[in-house]
């Protein structure tokens, strides 16, 4: 397996909520456990969605129709700024701070249209979403470093 690292974002946001189906609350900093999610989310859990990523840009596409919402409105716990999501694939590597996360989903089904796809027409998180597992925990917290590993698998020609 070959690497190719790409350019550096930061985290805009980390959001966290102790139930599911609910937008999230902004925190300034949280802790980032190995196999299991963020501390304190309810999102967190022996599976493959633990954590998920989603970049300002896209929530961007929502504020231009017209529709105030901002990070932890689409469910989301982490909001990047400057870092290509929409370029990533499943098991790529992100490296967050401290932390470790290999991306496990892109995009996720909606199975109900949520208030803002009633108020948009749209919704990014169900194509645009990130979805990860954490392989190294850590500490983070907003304005920390955000880079996305690609991973490239090598075809052994033997």
């Amino acid at each position: 397996m070959g690497k190719i690292e790409q350019g550096a974002g930061i985290v805009r946001a980390i959001c966290i909520s102790r139930k599911r189906g609910v937008q999230k609350a902004a925190v300034p900093e949280a802790r980032l456990i190995e196999e299991w999610g963020i501390e304190g989310d309810a999102h967190a859990g022996q599976w493959h969605r633990q954590v998920s990523l989603l970049a300002v840009e896209s929530i961007q596409k929502i504020r231009d129709r017209g529709v105030d919402v901002g990070p932890g409105d689409f469910a989301e716990n982490i909001a990047t700024e400057g870092v290509d999501l929409l370029s990533v694939k499943i098991g790529d590597r992100i490296e967050l701070g401290p932390a470790r996360l290999e991306v496990t989903q892109i995009g996720k089904e909606c199975h109900n249209r949520c208030a803002i796809y009633e108020q948009a027409g749209d919704c990014v998180m169900p194509r645009e979403g990130i979805f990860a597992r954490v392989l190294k925990g850590g500490q983070i917290k907003i304005g920390e470093s955000i880079r996305i590993v690609k991973v490239k698998l090598e075809i052994d020609k033997q």
